[in-house]
């Protein structure tokens, strides 16, 4: 329960990022400031961006072993993520949708890293 208390704004931090991320692109590529290629490399660095960010700010917050923490956090998001892929897209599961999946996981390891090693030491 402390770890869900805990992961409430990296969660939040996740989602804001992707989504203001999501609509600066967007909005660069409706402007013709950017084209297609770029926004599909875009839509593999964006939430890659957004994990790490979560990360860090879950590896501020935790005591020890920040790339538990960031394991943690980063299945918390993917179990929401494959099931609204699977139950609310109808969407298949692939290899390729694993190998992204632990792509995302790493992100969030290395960022939950960093920031355990960022924190302020407690007195």
């Amino acid at each position: 329960m402390i770890f869900l208390k805990n992961s409430i704004k990296p969660l939040l931090a996740i989602l804001i990022s992707l989504l203001l991320l999501t609509f600066i692109a967007t909005s660069l590529n409706y402007f013709n400031l950017i084209n297609y290629k770029v926004i599909s490399i875009l839509k593999l660095i964006i939430p890659i961006v957004s994990f790490i960010i979560g990360g860090f700010i879950i590896g501020t917050r935790s005591i020890s072993k920040g790339w538990l923490a960031g394991l943690k956090l980063c299945l918390v998001f993917l179990i929401f993520l494959t099931l609204f892929n699977l139950l609310g897209l109808q969407h298949k599961f692939k290899l390729i949708d694993l190998i992204y999946y632990l792509i995302l996981i790493g992100s969030t390891m290395f960022g939950s890293m960093i920031g355990i090693n960022k924190r302020k030491p407690t007195v």
